[in-house]
């Protein structure tokens, strides 16, 4: 057990010291921020009550969320992304701060003896996932207590546990005096259980009034249209919007690209027909990091549960044998099946991304370099013909959701670009997504404002016609209903109005109901008749309902007693973290909070130049 304790010591403390950097103030030798340490050492980024936060404070941070993003994906971070980050760990600092404001205020401390107690009985979570302190995979306390108490724990990793507890333990109190009280009664559980259990069964008819009353029966005149615009003109607010020509450079594969990840499935199939052990292979080759630590084994699974390219040559490949390359959204497969029958099967795979090759990269990068150069003296239509480039598209971006469906991103950096300072044929920077490099060149810029009557005269004429379409129908409908109530059937009823009788359910008060919709006053009125009732006319959203319960069932009481404290303990939890959530936001709205990181570092910024 001693050898076992000092090979993995080493690994215990990193993880430890990985788990609570978050929470303390390191020197770090390489400064992710890309911005120059000497200059801001010790400077303040802003105050939280009075209280500084400094830019060491928030470059650990930054630091620490950055690394977990970069190990979260294999795509380099973006500066949007970057942007986000700092964000982030700005409001992580803000809320720290608030909370030991906070736990002053009420005097929550921690004692030694409360700190010994919880290393020895509750580890951080990345303890528990250790498999040092594992036993048939669950914590064993033992091995954990026999760890705290050999001598290669050192005072590093005792010191790093001591802050760790000495930060939440206080939390901690402070989370239960916020939570203290809640709690669910019997009748409010008995509620949500007949909402999620209670069921009904219907048929009804469905009006759709833009279907069921003709165009030419109604008509809308101008002062209509006039007097709608004057009662609601803040309807017609609109963001502002900027029109501007784009010019994207995609980071997807190429097709040489796609066929250098061919390439190389096949020189790594034939390794194996030469005699290499495929697992070994799948372990150093493939890019399924799940199935690549078990030597390419997927188990078993059933036809049809994996992508279709995949699936049709599970099903006709030979036992045993390697497959050719098997092309999907994920890149190039090699598989094996070990094992088959109708409906299940058991392979091995290697998976070969198709992604951009190391010449691929540099190439875009250096276009993306040549383009913005060439951004600054040039056109975006001239510098695309100088670099044989596709020509600019035009765009709307709009300043709320300024999003390019062709790159299916928000455009965050070049909407703030050209809704800021930027003028008419002035070309951007070079702003860069998750999936492509782009400049914008700005064509025109409209601010926010109030659409005039002409431009809103088509969409208020078709609110008009809709209500007008409404009323018709809703008289037409009342008369269907009136003649149910005289004893017509509501099938006869239907028959002789055109219309067809629909069915749902059974269905539950919180079910989504084809036809019907959730939680709305259909739902509503279907619960609240008896079976064999037949509704009046119910509204939802511009269609008309009749409706005919033809089944109720209620919910098992006994059942609901059984799973009653269950319950009861699921809610609670969930009002407690509300109630806890409600208490942050309101203790930050109410702080007086300084932010000066825009100046701060963006003369760090100019100062690195």
């Amino acid at each position: 057990m001693m050898q076992q304790l000092r090979d993995k010591t080493k690994a215990i403390i990193l993880v430890a010291i990985l788990a609570f950097v978050a929470l303390m103030v390191l020197e770090w030798g390489m400064d992710l921020t890309g911005r120059s340490s000497a200059q801001l050492t010790g400077g303040e980024l802003g105050r939280v009550n009075g209280e500084p936060i400094t830019f060491e404070q928030w470059r650990s941070v930054y630091q620490n969320l950055y690394s977990q993003r970069q190990a979260e994906s294999s795509e380099p971070i973006t500066s949007a992304e970057a942007r986000e980050i700092e964000d982030a760990a700005w409001e992580q600092l803000v809320m720290q701060t608030l909370i030991r404001q906070e736990l002053r205020r009420r005097g929550i401390t921690v004692t030694r003896d409360e700190i010994v107690q919880a290393v020895r009985f509750a580890p951080p979570p990345e303890f528990y996932e250790n498999e040092m302190f594992q036993t048939d995979g669950q914590f064993d306390f033992q091995k954990y207590h026999e760890f705290l108490a050999s001598p290669v724990v050192n005072d590093q990793l005792l010191l790093q546990l001591e802050a760790y507890y000495r930060e939440r333990i206080p939390q901690g109190k402070l989370m239960q005096q916020l939570a203290a009280g809640t709690y669910v009664p019997d009748g409010e559980l008995w509620r949500l259980w007949r909402d999620q259990h209670d069921s009904v069964r219907v048929r009804y008819l469905a009006i759709d009034p833009s279907v069921a009353v003709p165009d030419e029966a109604v008509s809308v005149s101008a002062s209509e249209i006039e007097a709608y615009y004057r009662t609601n003109r803040k309807q017609f607010e609109r963001p502002g919007r900027a029109v501007v020509r784009i010019l994207a450079l995609s980071k997807a594969p190429t097709a040489a690209d796609t066929a250098a990840a061919l390439e190389r499935a096949r020189a790594v199939r034939q390794e194996i027909l030469d005699g290499a052990d495929f697992a070994e292979v799948a372990r150093r080759e493939s890019a399924d990091s799940g199935s690549a630590a078990r030597g390419g084994d997927l188990g078993t699974f059933r036809r049809n549960q994996l992508i279709g390219p995949f699936d049709e040559a599970v099903w006709s490949l030979p036992i045993g044998r390697v497959s050719e390359p098997v092309q999907t959204v994920f890149g190039f497969h090699l598989i094996r099946v070990d094992r088959r029958d109708a409906d299940s099967a058991a392979a091995h795979h290697i998976l070969i991304p198709i992604e951009r090759t190391s010449e691929s990269e540099l190439a875009l990068l250096e276009t993306a370099d040549s383009l913005e150069a060439l951004g600054q003296r040039l056109s975006l239509e001239q510098a695309a013909q100088a670099l044989g480039l596709p020509a600019p598209r035009q765009i709307t971006l709009n300043e709320e959701l300024p999003f390019d469906p062709s790159l299916g991103q928000r455009l965050v950096e070049g909407a703030e670009w050209a809704f800021g300072e930027a003028s008419p044929g002035e070309v951007s920077p070079l702003f860069e997504t998750s999936t492509a490099f782009y400049m914008l060149e700005l064509v025109e810029r409209t601010p926010a404002g109030v659409l005039s009557l002409e431009e809103a005269t088509p969409t208020i004429r078709a609110r008009l016609v809709a209500q007008k379409k409404l009323e018709r129908a809703r008289t037409s409908a009342q008369e269907l209903v009136d003649l149910i109530r005289a004893g017509r059937s509501l099938q006869e009823v239907a028959e002789a109005a055109g219309l067809e009788v629909l069915e749902a359910g059974p269905f539950t008060r919180t079910s989504y109901v084809p036809g019907l919709g959730r939680a709305n006053a259909a739902i509503g009125t279907a619960f609240g008749l008896r079976p064999g009732q037949t509704s009046g006319l119910v509204e939802v959203d511009g269609l008309l309902y009749i409706i005919e319960v033809l089944e109720r069932r209620d919910a098992d009481r006994a059942q609901f007693e059984e799973q009653k404290e269950f319950l009861r303990a699921r809610l609670t939890a969930g009002l407690e973290q509300e109630r806890v959530r409600r208490f942050l936001a309101d203790l930050r709205s109410r702080a007086r909070i300084r932010d000066n990181r825009e100046a701060v570092l963006r003369s760090a910024d100019a100062a690195t130049l």
